[in-house]
């Protein structure tokens, strides 16, 4: 049950159960990175990449955002889970996630930019490391993850402000955001090495490639507190809930 368990435990349980596709995920992202400094064609095409969101901005943030954090993963519910019909609860969470992931896509882009601007657009050991750390203990600390938690937290209570009541207290806390801590560095420590590695006008298109799989888990996290799925269960299962 899941009051046996301390907050490490059920941390460490979403990383283990969710392993597989973590690793498959990373594997992309990292496959992508060295073709880019190896393969003049794919360099160029990620260059082209590059260059579009340079010259679409923000709309190109917020559509990518909404594409891989609310889009892709409510598809995959429909065809995997639903036998291909859509439901009106598609809809439901569609209303829900759309303008939840494009305001958090248009956070992310902007902590890139800022990054860049304070501690350089080169791929530098020390700079890399230091990417990390602003971003997995300073933003995921203290925004990212109880801003996630919280969210989905609200929508699953259906709309309950109970939720953000008890967001700055402690136990919330030790026990929601620090597991989904654990879950989430064990995927995004190694994102964030291989997407900082890349030039800025890359970050954040590699971001919304792993952004999909962040969903799934942050969506498995928020099911595993309400008690909806068991801590060993695979991350798709969380999806149908």
């Amino acid at each position: 049950m899941l009051r046996s368990r301390t907050p490490l435990m059920i941390g460490w349980d979403a990383a283990r159960a969710n392993a597989k596709p973590a690793l498959i995920i990373q594997a992309i992202m990292l496959a992508l990175a060295i073709a880019f400094y190896t393969n003049s064609s794919v360099a160029d095409a990620l260059r082209t990449l590059a260059e579009f969101k340079r010259a679409h901005g923000l709309f190109f943030v917020i559509v990518a955002s909404v594409a891989a954090g609310a889009l892709l993963p409510e598809f995959f519910l429909v065809l995997f889970f639903q036998g291909g019909r859509p439901r009106l609860a598609n809809l439901r969470n569609l209303a829900f996630t759309i303008p939840v992931w494009g305001f958090d896509g248009s956070l992310v882009d902007l902590l890139y930019r800022a990054e860049a601007h304070w501690l350089g657009d080169v791929a530098t050991l020390p700079v890399v490391l230091g990417k990390i750390c602003i971003d997995q203990f300073g933003y995921n600390v203290f925004f990212a993850a109880p801003f996630g938690v919280l969210t989905y937290e609200w929508k699953n209570s259906g709309i309950s402000m109970r939720p953000l009541r008890d967001l700055f207290t402690w136990p919330h806390y030790r026990n929601k955001i620090f597991p989904t801590l654990v879950a989430t560095w064990a995927v995004w420590i190694p994102l964030m090495a291989i997407i900082y590695s890349l030039p800025l006008a890359l970050q954040f298109p590699l971001f919304g490639l792993a952004l999909s799989f962040w969903v799934l888990l942050l969506t498995y996290m928020t099911n595993r507190f309400a008690g909806k799925v068991e801590a060993d269960a695979p991350i798709a299962l969380a999806t149908k809930l």
